[in-house]
């Protein structure tokens, strides 16, 4: 049985793939491991799927070529779906990671954990890159209540179970970790791993991508938690919004009848005169809205194939 599979997605890396994958090679024949590495060619321009062609018949290598750009989420969401190792490392192309540290990430794994993320506690970018690094990884820390010093590392360890529970796309595999604890796998952990000089080339993202990271995470957070109840979530601000407008409304109206027949006087303007009732008004229709969109988003889920796939820890009896 194959123990490792690793998924390199890459994007214009001629120059790195040869001595990044002849530095796998050394470390897995080292200490026996039965191997497969995953190349994602993620839309390069450049020769990188020649280099690929060219390494496969003397490495187990398995090799993917996008017609275009689809980005790194892209890229593992289907390296994932073809591997078949018992751990599963991810790690980029560009030599900044090392692979010295795939035997101990794949101890760390078989020992129980089922994600362990690399930590580049020393990194050799510039400050431009790990200032807005530090503002990214402090937040989602914040929002996901997992404490890992370093998300977006592209060296990390899986069980092989979890991989095959992911679904990712946009800017998504910044949050893999995010997404294994809502899918219910609690062990995580991190590791410090060294982190190197880019040797050849330079950096594919931009500033940008922190931009995109931050709304990808609202999704996740969203998407998770209310994906199989959408009425709990727009059921409740709908609850809430009709009722303050109810509420107002009724209270706007007692008060002119108060004084009016109770008080006698005719001093208290009208009710259409209140941009109170307006507003009240407003929010009990906004109520509605918000109901009429959890029932639709109910109706979704029901009639979606994907409403019952639930995940299976393990089986007694059962053909998996």
């Amino acid at each position: 049985m194959t123990q490792i599979s690793i998924v390199i997605p890459l994007y214009n890396e001629e120059e790195s793939l040869p001595e990044l994958i002849e530095w796998i090679s050394r470390v897995m024949n080292k200490h026996g491991f039965l191997y497969e590495i995953i190349l994602v060619d993620d839309g390069s321009d450049d020769k990188s799927w020649t280099v690929i062609e060219s390494l496969a018949p003397n490495h187990p290598i398995k090799g993917i070529k996008f017609n275009m750009n689809y980005g790194k989420s892209a890229a593992l969401n289907v390296g994932f779906k073809h591997t078949v190792g018992e751990v599963v490392i991810t790690m980029d192309a560009d030599l900044q990671d090392s692979p010295d540290e795939i035997p101990e990430l794949y101890e760390m794994v078989k020992s129980g954990t089922q994600l362990v993320s690399g930590w580049k506690k020393k990194r050799f970018d510039p400050i431009s890159k790990t200032v807005p690094s530090k503002l990214f990884n402090g937040v989602t820390r914040i929002l996901s209540g997992i404490k890992l010093h370093d998300f977006n590392c592209g060296l990390k360890a899986y069980d092989q179970r979890l991989v095959k529970t992911l679904d990712i796309y946009g800017e998504m595999h910044r949050y893999i970790p995010v997404i294994a604890k809502r899918n219910g796998f609690n062990k995580i952990g991190e590791k410090v791993v060294e982190h190197r000089a880019r040797k050849y080339g330079k950096t594919k993202f931009g500033l940008e991508r922190f931009i995109y990271g931050f709304l990808d995470l609202l999704s996740i957070s969203f998407v998770s938690r209310y994906k199989k109840r959408p009425m709990h979530f727009f059921g409740s601000l709908g609850t809430v919004s009709f009722l303050l407008g109810f509420i107002s409304v009724i209270w706007i109206v007692w008060e002119k009848v108060r004084a009016t027949i109770f008080l006698k006087t005719s001093d208290y303007r009208e009710v259409v005169d209140q941009p109170l009732f307006f507003i009240a008004i407003t929010a009990i229709i906004i109520g509605v809205q918000l109901f009429l969109a959890g029932f639709v988003g109910e109706m979704m889920v029901m009639n979606s194939h994907k409403r019952n796939d639930y995940i299976y820890d393990e089986t007694i009896g059962l053909d998996q």
